[in-house]
């Protein structure tokens, strides 16, 4: 086995589907992805209320997606039901969304350079003058509000289009605990602040061993906020990657070169 990676094991937490990517490229340096959802993803409570807005999509000027999830509910839902408008304008809030948005067909995609959120999604030029333009977010259940509250400080009308939620999954948690103490686990990647709650629950659920272990192991997160996330619950070493998955790739080929 070759690579940056050979003979490293990866805890890769993604929502089940979401790492194929991630997979083939951890692979191809050598590592061995172990795959452990901390969140699971289920339809949305009010699929009612989205049949709505997806019935008046013609009436949207921009359409903003929050995640590669959101590209995937949303697709699902509205192709269901209809086609997506012709003169639709596409925003993505980071990379991986914006590929998913171009997986689905759409032509041309506005995505923030760099760092991917929804502050960044609020810097964009293109969205800076909004007056009287009606702008749909595609998203899941909950969330941060701030950028509805930008869009909207500027003139815009805003709805979500919530497509999904989120859930605590139902895992057996047992043989990576056993593999982890043996030593197997190397590093951990955690996408969000939920995706790392609900390890730690899982693992809390294991006992205080299980929680002594994620906060002494290597962390890698795709944004500061979920770094400082990481610490306030005691983790130990924690490395913001950036967005992408060849950020991540990097940035753990990067950290076991000197280790």
């Amino acid at each position: 086995m070759s690579g940056a990676l050979a003979g490293r094991a990866v805890l890769v937490t993604r929502p089940a589907g979401l790492s194929a990517r991630l997979l083939v490229l951890l692979r191809a340096e050598g590592a061995e992805a172990v795959l452990l959802p901390a969140i699971e993803i289920l339809d949305a409570d009010d699929t009612a209320k989205l049949d709505t807005v997806i019935d008046r999509l013609e009436g949207f000027d921009v359409a903003i997606f929050i995640s590669p999830t959101a590209v995937a509910k949303a697709n699902a839902a509205v192709r269901t039901r209809r086609d997506w408008p012709a003169r639709m304008k596409y925003v993505a809030v980071g990379s991986g969304t914006a590929g998913a948005l171009r997986g689905i067909g759409a032509a041309e995609v506005l995505a923030p350079q760099g760092r991917g959120d929804s502050e960044a999604v609020a810097a964009l030029p293109e969205l800076a003058e909004v007056a009287g333009r009606r702008i749909v977010i595609f998203r899941g259940q909950g969330g941060r509000e701030g950028l509805r509250a930008a869009l909207e400080a500027r003139g815009a009308q805003v709805e979500y289009a919530e497509c999904y939620r989120r859930a605590m999954p139902r895992v057996d948690i047992g043989p990576l605990m056993e593999r982890w103490r043996r030593g197997g686990i190397d590093a951990v990647s955690i996408t969000s602040a939920e995706g790392l709650r609900n390890l730690f629950a899982l693992l809390g659920a294991a006992g205080i061993a299980g929680e002594a272990l994620l906060r002494a192991a290597p962390v890698f997160v795709p944004h500061p906020r979920v770094g400082e996330a990481a610490r306030s619950l005691g983790v130990e070493r924690v490395i913001v990657t950036g967005a992408g998955d060849e950020a991540l790739t990097e940035s753990l080929a990067s950290f076991f070169a000197k280790v």
